[in-house]
């Protein structure tokens, strides 16, 4: 174990570091690029982007045809302002 060859040998390999891992395993999933399905399906702060389940829409009076801006989730029931009919429930 003492000859110089031995030991210059050691150090170079020392030097070189550890061996070269082996390749890495290929992911089940993108993670980059997500399944849309998937990300609608998912809670509102789990998204890769964060987004409201809910939103505004403009629902016209069947009625007198006026335009108004209802919440999606409403947990109210909507009337038109002019002739009073039941924009959603």
């Amino acid at each position: 174990f003492g000859s110089s060859r031995t030991l210059t040998r050691l150090r170079a390999a020392r030097l070189a570091g550890p061996p070269p891992s082996p390749r890495r395993a290929a992911m089940d999933i993108d993670l980059l690029n997500p399944d849309p399905k998937e990300e609608r399906t998912k809670h509102k702060l789990k998204r890769m982007i964060q987004s409201p389940n809910s939103f505004f829409m403009d629902v016209k009076c069947p009625g007198c045809l006026q335009i108004t801006t209802v919440y999606s989730h409403a947990q109210t029931v909507v009337l038109c302002g002019n002739c009073n009919q039941m924009l959603c429930q």
